[in-house]
């Protein structure tokens, strides 16, 4: 047995210690870290992944302190992934592995881990999808994923969590229409934290109103944009199935919208029946499957366009390198379209070839 099949061995026998090497070595691209994630697959899909996003100043990290506390007095095990802005320096978590949950502080059931947005602020890498498979793995109850909160890019955080929670501070009406153009659309749960606070009751009523405006498509009838009850999602899989599926089932999701005062704990509880809700939602309404697909289609694309590039990258990088065609490009000799021609027509005719097995 060597070592990544030790470590893959200890990480599945519940050592906190052999966790974070994985996600260590997922967050490095480490050598061997594919074949450690590959071998996660088989031991994932009973985990919750809950997201939580929102403006900054919501309140995220208060929240999720709470709602890890209030998961482990119920018995349930949590792995917290906490978003961080990338250092321009090393590319790590600026924040690094700070201890950030006071509440949960010595409670090895709770492991958080800090992870850098590497170059994309708020956005999730495909490393912190793959350490979500590896808490997963190892048996964590529920996995909820703390972004920084920035913009347009939050929604990388739909491709992995089953239900993303949106935090919106009591504010202007102003403030909730420019977060409409972002994150605000990629709710299944609105949480109006800071709610002892003036201009909450304001705040809670527009929400209520967009959630009107968009019945029938968009956030209240979108129905969850996510998913993770593996259970049949690729077995027997038949696409007629799920239109006979839609047809019966008309029920949508309509987005709740959950006021809390994180620093007391209060509204806590409501927010995880909502969150218990939704879950059911996604099981009852079999968008769990489809959701899964689309999960793993994105996936197997991301792959496919970073080695691809990297292969190219190295394959141009052995022939003179980029900097020597673009000289050419500028010298008036070739031109880029004509240099991508040439440097794809082999790869063409290799695919032409390929046969996929997917068995």
């Amino acid at each position: 047995m060597n070592a990544d099949e030790e470590l893959l061995e200890d990480l599945l026998a519940g050592e906190h210690r052999a966790l974070a090497r994985v996600i260590s070595k997922i967050e490095n691209r480490s050598s061997g870290y594919r074949d450690l994630v590959s071998e996660l697959y088989a031991h994932t899909g009973d985990a919750d992944v809950i997201g939580v996003t929102g403006s900054p100043g919501a309140g995220k990290s208060t929240l999720v302190d709470k709602l890890a506390e209030t998961y482990r007095d119920r018995g349930e095990t949590v792995g917290v992934i906490a978003i961080d802005p990338s250092s321009p320096f090393t590319g790590g978590a600026v924040l690094g592995d700070r201890i950030r949950m006071a509440s949960t502080v010595g409670d090895m059931d709770v492991f958080v881990r800090s992870m850098s947005a590497r170059g994309t602020l708020g956005g999730l890498s495909t490393a912190t999808a793959d350490a979500v498979k590896a808490m997963d793995a190892f048996g964590k109850d529920k996995i909820i994923i703390e972004t920084v909160g920035a913009g347009q890019n939050e929604i990388d955080i739909v491709r992995t969590a089953d239900t993303v929670a949106v935090l919106v501070p009591p504010g202007s009406g102003d403030e909730i229409q420019t977060l409409k153009a972002g994150i605000l659309e990629i709710a299944d749960v609105f949480v109006v934290n800071k709610a002892d606070r003036d201009g909450a009751d304001r705040t809670v009523q527009e929400l209520r109103d967009m959630i009107q405006l968009d019945e029938g498509g968009g956030m209240a009838g979108g129905g969850g944009h996510h998913s993770q009850e593996v259970i049949d999602a690729h077995d027997d899989w038949d696409p007629e199935d799920d239109v006979d599926d839609a047809d019966a089932d008309a029920e949508t999701w309509t987005t709740p919208i959950v006021e809390t005062v994180a620093t007391r704990g209060e509204g806590v509880d409501d927010l995880l029946e909502a969150f218990a809700d939704h879950r059911q939602y996604l099981v009852d309404s079999g968008e769990h499957a489809e959701q899964v697909r689309g999960r793993y289609a994105e996936e197997i694309r991301t792959l496919l366009r970073e080695d691809v590039h990297a292969m190219l990258e190295d394959r141009l990088a052995a022939t003179g390198g980029v900097d020597d065609l673009a000289e050419a490009v500028r010298q008036g000799e070739t031109d880029p379209y004509s240099i991508a021609d040439d440097v794809l027509a082999p790869v063409e005719t290799c695919l032409e070839d390929l046969e996929i097995d997917d068995g």
